[in-house]
């Protein structure tokens, strides 16, 4: 009777039970390194240029006889660029004096005319309005020699306009028009680069501009060349920005560069980070609890995840400027942010 209680007893036990779980490893976890790879640590591409570039071209239209200089050519300030046929020009000179010839012989018959009037009236010959006729005439004759002098001056100045001479010295840096062809007054002939200022111009979009201080500063080396370098400080931005690349280009400051520097010459310039104190994390890595912003920062090597408090900055695409709260170097979690609780142990780091 005993040994029947002892085994109902013990099969009423064996349902209570519990049944053995294997424990299941945390799970990897998608995170980013904060400064691992930021925006502001890539390399720019940019071009040397000249702070000053001007379109030259000829006061009137003609013919271009000559144009000695090509792409790429160094002058120096007074040397011929190109030459109009002077053909055209020379018989508009010609003419020009011609009509000064003419107004000043027709200036002297007036005057003839108005001393015969004056000695008329004054023996009562002629009446008061025969005199005023002839005074109004030698009025207009000495008019029209005056603006035929104006004829003249015009067309020897533009004659002399013939021979395009550099304003001061430079480099070519774009032909618009070759011998023979025709052009019209004002027309671009040649493009002139001065060499004495150069600048480094360099395309930016809105987000790494958000991120520039005020007269930020890069290392520039020169690509073609990586042991010449120099420092470049940002002077300007274009106020509008390019309608296809949506890209604003900054103007440089060449600091103390070398001669190497060439316009035209190509650029790899990279900012000097200590002078870019920013950091940016994805949106999506962001929670908010009573409206205030936090990620979750996993501790290495224990994987170890900690609710963070962070202080967002302005928005830079799809990312953030965080302003305090982060270090560089930490780790923060990207995906699957909603499904993990403080303190929880997670996996190893599978990428971004």
């Amino acid at each position: 009777m005993q040994i029947r209680s002892l085994f109902l007893i013990a099969a009423m036990a064996l349902p209570l039970a519990h049944p053995v779980v294997a424990q299941e490893a945390p799970r990897p976890v998608v995170s980013e390194i904060i400064g691992e790879d930021p925006d502001t640590a890539r390399d720019f591409i940019g071009t040397v240029s000249a702070r000053t570039e001007v379109d030259l071209g000829f006061p009137a239209s003609g013919t271009i006889a000559s144009r000695p200089v090509s792409l790429g050519d160094t002058v120096k300030e007074g040397d011929v660029l190109a030459q109009l046929d002077p053909e055209a020009l020379e018989a508009g000179a010609w003419a020009a004096r011609a009509g000064v010839v003419i107004a000043t012989q027709g200036l002297k018959s007036a005057q003839d005319a108005l001393e015969r009037e004056k000695i008329l009236v004054e023996r009562g010959v002629e009446s008061q309005t025969r005199l005023e006729d002839a005074e109004r005439q030698f009025a207009a004759a000495k008019a029209r020699l005056e603006q035929a002098k104006a004829a003249l001056i015009r067309a020897e100045d533009i004659l002399d306009s013939a021979v395009l001479r550099a304003p001061h010295d430079g480099v070519i840096t774009r032909v618009f028009a070759e011998p023979g062809a025709s052009v019209s007054a004002g027309q671009p002939v040649i493009r002139l680069a001065a060499t004495d200022e150069r600048e480094v111009v360099i395309d930016l979009t809105e987000s790494e501009l958000a991120i520039l201080p005020k007269q930020a500063l890069f290392d520039a080396t020169l690509l073609a060349v990586s042991t010449v370098h120099a420092q470049i400080r940002l002077r300007s931005v274009d106020p509008v920005a390019d309608t296809r690349t949506r890209t604003r280009r900054g103007h440089f400051t060449l600091l103390d560069a070398p001669e190497e520097f060439r316009i035209g010459a190509l650029v790899k310039a990279r900012p000097q980070l200590e002078d870019i104190k920013v950091m940016t994390i994805p949106t999506g890595a962001i929670l908010r609890e009573d409206g205030k912003p936090f990620v979750w920062v996993i501790s290495r090597p224990d994987g170890v995840a900690h609710k963070t408090a962070i202080t967002l900055g302005q928005t830079l695409g799809k990312r953030r400027v965080v302003t305090s709260g982060l270090q560089i170097n930490q780790e923060i979690l990207t995906k699957g942010i909603h499904s993990i609780r403080d303190g929880q142990i997670v996996g190893p780091r599978v990428g971004k």
